[in-house]
C-alpha cells in the first residue's frame, strides 16, 4: 500500500485539500490528511486533527488560540506537523508529502517536510514558489512548485497545476514504497540512504573558477574507492554540505572551495552563512581544506552592485553574477576566519595552500591575480593555525593544477585511513 500525507490548514484550504484527496484515491494511492489550522472549522475531515498536531507541539489547540502572538501559534502548529510526520514515517505510513499554500501555509508543511530524510518524496505547491525558496527548502530535497495563482479555489488555472502535482507525488511515492527497504528506513541520512551503495561517501566543494582541481581529486578519489558527492558553492550547495557532514553521513570532506565564506564577510549574494565550514569539524569527520575563491565575492548583475563594490575589480561571471577581487584587508580577515574555524575541529585536518593562485581569475596573468593579497590571507592563516592541531602544507602549485587536485585527494585518503586504523 502506498500511502501520500497530505498536510495543510484545512480551515482556509479544506476545498483545495479535498479536491487533492479525491484525485490522489483515483490515482491509486491512500491518503492521509493532517490538519494544521488554527481558528476556523476544517472544511473536511482529517485523519490527524488538528487538536493532535497541537498536542504533537506540546501544546493545546485552545492555548494557541487564545494566543495574542500569531505567529508562536503558527509556529507551534509547525512543529507539530513536524513531530507528526516523524512520527508516520517512523510507523511506515508515509510514502510521500503533498502540501498547499501561501506564506503561511508554505511555512508550516516545509518546516514538516525538512525533518523528513532524504529520498523521501516532498512536493510543495506554492504562491511563493517563484521567488526566493531558499528558506522553505534549506538543505532538504523539497520540491516547489509555483501556483501561478494564489490557492483560492479550483479554476481553470489552479486545477491543471494541481493535477500535475497530484500525479507527481504518487508516482514518487509509489517508487518510493517500491523501493529498497533501506531507503525507506527513517532516521539520519547516512550512504546507504542516498542509494550509494557500500563505497564510503565523500563531500567535495567546488565552482566554475575551481572545476578542474576538484575534478582532478573527485577522479582521483574514484579510483580511490569511494563516491564523491558534489557540492555547488552557491550557498545551498554550501549549507548542505553542512548539514549533511554534520550527520555523519561522510566519511571525509574534500573542502577546495571557501567562495561562500567570502560572500559572508563582504555581503554577496552567495552567502551560506556564518556556520560554514563548520560541521565537518564539530562532528569529528576528516576533512582536507583549501581557498579556492576566496579571492573573489559575487554579486548580482553589474547594476545591482552596491556602491562600495563598484570601484573594484569587477568583472562579469555570467549574466547573473559579477564579481570583485577581495582586497588585502579582507583577505587577511579570511585567513583569521577560516583560521578560526578549523582550530575549533575535533577531528582530523588538514589544509592544502595552493601558493599560484586560488581560482582560474587569479592564476598568474590573470585579472585577480594579486600576490600581495594571497599573502596576507596565507600568512593569517598561518598565524592562526599556530599551535593547533590543524596541518598545513604548502603547494607551488595554482589550485587548478590537476597535480594540486590529486594530491589533496591521497591526503585525504591517508587521513580516513589512518582514522580507520586507531579505532
Amino acid at each position: 500500500m502506498t500511502n501520500v500525507v497530505l498536510v495543510g490548514t484545512l480551515d482556509t484550504k479544506g476545498e483545495e485539500y479535498g479536491w487533492l484527496r479525491e484525485r490522489l484515491l483515483r490515482a491509486g494511492v491512500e491518503v492521509l490528511m493532517v490538519d494544521s489550522g488554527i481558528m476556523g472549522d476544517p472544511r473536511v475531515p482529517a485523519d490527524v486533527p488538528r487538536d493532535a498536531v497541537a498536542r504533537a507541539a506540546g501544546t493545546e489547540l485552545s492555548a494557541l488560540r487564545a494566543a495574542a502572538d500569531r505567529g508562536a501559534a503558527v509556529t507551534a502548529m509547525a512543529r507539530g506537523a513536524e513531530a507528526t510526520l516523524l512520527r508516520l514515517h517512523s510507523e511506515g505510513r508515509l510514502h510521500g508529502v503533498l502540501a498547499i499554500g501561501g506564506s503561511g501555509g508554505t511555512s508550516i508543511a516545509t518546516r514538516a517536510m525538512r525533518a523528513l530524510p532524504l529520498g523521501v518524496p516532498k512536493l510543495m505547491v506554492s504562491s511563493m514558489a517563484s521567488g526566493d525558496v531558499a528558506r522553505y527548502v534549506g538543505s532538504s530535497d523539497i520540491t516547489m512548485m509555483y501556483s501561478v495563482v494564489d490557492i483560492a479555489g479550483i479554476n481553470a488555472v489552479s486545477a491543471p497545476v494541481l493535477a500535475n502535482a497530484v500525479e507527481a507525488v504518487a508516482g514518487m511515492a509509489r517508487a518510493f514504497a517500491l523501493a529498497a527497504p533501506d531507503r525507506r528506513r527513517p532516521g539520519r541520512v547516512r550512504a546507504d540512504r542516498l542509494g550509494a551503495g557500500t563505497r564510503p561517501m565523500i563531500a567535495a566543494s567546488t565552482a566554475g573558477v575551481t572545476t578542474a582541481g576538484v575534478d582532478a581529486a573527485r577522479e582521483r578519489l574514484t579510483e580511490l574507492g569511494y563516491e564523491v558527492l558534489v557540492f555547488h558553492s552557491s550557498g545551498a550547495g554550501g549549507r548542505t554540505l553542512e548539514s549533511l557532514a554534520g550527520q555523519g553521513t561522510f566519511a571525509g570532506v574534500l573542502d577546495l572551495t571557501l567562495s561562500e565564506i567570502a560572500d559572508d564577510l563582504c555581503g554577496g549574494i552567495l552567502t551560506a552563512g556564518p556556520d560554514r565550514l563548520s560541521a565537518a569539524g564539530r562532528a569529528g569527520v576528516p576533512q582536507v581544506v583549501s581557498l579556492g575563491a576566496l579571492d573573489m565575492v559575487k554579486f548580482g548583475p553589474p547594476q545591482t552592485l552596491p556602491e562600495r563594490a563598484r570601484y573594484r575589480r569587477v568583472r562579469a561571471h555570467n549574466p547573473s553574477i559579477t564579481v570583485i577581487r577581495t582586497t588585502e584587508a579582507e583577505c587577511a580577515e579570511l585567513g583569521r576566519r577560516v583560521a578560526a574555524k578549523l582550530r575549533a575541529a575535533t577531528g582530523p585536518t588538514a589544509v592544502c595552500v595552493p601558493l599560484r593562485g586560488l581560482s582560474t581569475l587569479g592564476a598568474p596573468g590573470g585579472p585577480y591575480h594579486d600576490p600581495r593579497a594571497d599573502r596576507a590571507l596565507f600568512t593569517a592563516l598561518r598565524d592562526g593555525l599556530r599551535g593547533s592541531a590543524a596541518r598545513l602544507y604548502d603547494y607551488d602549485t595554482h589550485i587548478n593544477d590537476p597535480a594540486f587536485g590529486r594530491a589533496a585527494a591521497d591526503r585525504l585518503h591517508a587521513m580516513i585511513g589512518a582514522l580507520s586504523a586507531a579505532a
